[in-house]
């Protein structure tokens, strides 16, 4: 607390009325505010900076970097080097824990996405210190990784391992039917199926619109546009897939009949409810082609993405490298990319082709009738 002293000289009387035109200024006098104390300076500690960043940055990224984020600092960071004082680390300690880190076991991409992060955090830390906090990540350099150590790379599926995932998932669920073997016709990726809406689909063109994408967020499911332009595509699907996506449009038309609610164009077509009008998880998909493929005996290193690598191994001797580039949306392509309204032969021929090679399996019966059953609540 802070006080006001003066002096006075004089009799008693008149110093008590001096005391009392003291109080009188003193409470007429607008409340000082406190002064916080700086969190940028010799005692900032790197959970600090990332917390400082999470509040001030992280609803920029994209949910699925936001969550990843958080997931590498609590496991891998925040009770171990985040507690250590910036001002007072240097490039041997960052060094020196990378290289921890690597003995005991974490993929070069892991560790190179803990140091990315750690540099990102303390850069924003010296800015925000009006550069009198140092950054000791910036001359830091990652451990090697000999060939021996580096993860194995992702397998692309046979012809024959992929015919047998979707011989049994034809004797299924049709929605999880359909499903696989859309992405395994046309190389989507998980997110990008599962945002996948009926309006989305020209049946007489043949073709689809690809332009969302679902992510899991920390608030739960979101429908975004993709990170890049390149995504946003328009591509050609072949007769078979789409015999079983008209099956399967068939049998939800079925269902929401039965539950009472109608199916319009603008129901995701891999819904689970009745009404389509919520988006599948995609990593609830990824585990039930899992369990799907350990029942057709494929090897537990086949995952569903593993389709997409499939998909660009099949049509290296189709197409040219510039249209499977367009086709699967990839960033990296050196062509304009704008298909809006037309599909061009070459890219028919890349769907025509995914589409031979199942041979009997796209068969035009989209996997033979079902029951309708009601769906249960879950």
């Amino acid at each position: 607390m802070r006080h006001v002293h003066r002096r006075f000289r004089g009799a008693r009387r008149a110093a008590k009325r001096e005391l009392a035109r003291l109080v009188t200024e003193q409470e007429a006098a607008p409340t000082p505010v406190a002064e916080a104390s700086s969190l940028w300076g010799p005692r900032t500690t790197v959970n600090d900076a990332i917390t400082a960043w999470k509040a001030n940055g992280w609803s920029d990224l994209s949910p699925n970097t936001a969550s990843d984020y958080e997931t590498v600092w609590t496991l891998h960071i925040e009770k171990s080097i985040g507690r250590r004082r910036i001002a007072a680390l240097t490039p041997f300690d960052v060094e020196q824990f990378l290289r921890t880190l690597k003995d005991s076991g974490l993929s070069q991409e892991r560790v190179r996405r803990i140091r990315a992060i750690l540099h990102r955090a303390c850069r924003l830390a010296r800015k925000w210190s009006g550069n009198t906090l140092p950054n000791p990540i910036t001359d830091t350099e990652l451990p090697v990784w000999s060939l021996t150590e580096g993860s194995d790379e992702v397998r692309s599926p046979s012809v024959d391992e992929v015919k047998a995932i979707l011989t049994v998932a034809r004797t299924g669920d049709p929605r999880i039917a359909a499903f696989v073997r859309l992405v395994t016709a046309t190389g989507l990726r998980r997110g990008e199926a599962c945002a996948l809406r009926w309006s989305d689909v020209d049946m007489d063109g043949q073709r689809i619109r690809v332009d969302k994408s679902v992510v899991i967020g920390r608030s739960g499911i979101q429908v975004k546009a993709p990170k890049t332009r390149a995504s946003i595509r328009t591509i050609a699907v072949d007769g078979g897939t789409l015999d079983q996506l008209r099956t399967l449009r068939r049998r939800q038309d079925e269902i929401a009949g039965a539950c009472g609610v109608t199916l319009g164009r603008e129901a995701f077509i891999f819904s689970l409810e009745a009404d389509g009008l919520e988006a599948p998880r995609p990593d609830s998909l990824s585990r039930t082609f899992a369990r799907l493929r350990d029942k057709a005996g494929v090897a537990s290193d086949i995952h569903l993405h593993s389709l997409r690598h499939f998909v660009a191994t099949e049509l290296d001797s189709v197409i040219s490298e510039s249209q499977k580039q367009a086709r699967l949306g990839w960033s990296t392509v050196q062509m304009a990319r704008h298909y809006t309204d037309s599909v061009s032969a070459e890219d028919q021929r890349a769907a025509d082709h995914m589409g031979d090679l199942f041979g009997e399996l796209g068969s035009r019966d989209g996997g033979g009738d079902q029951p309708v059953t009601k769906p249960m609540a879950s």
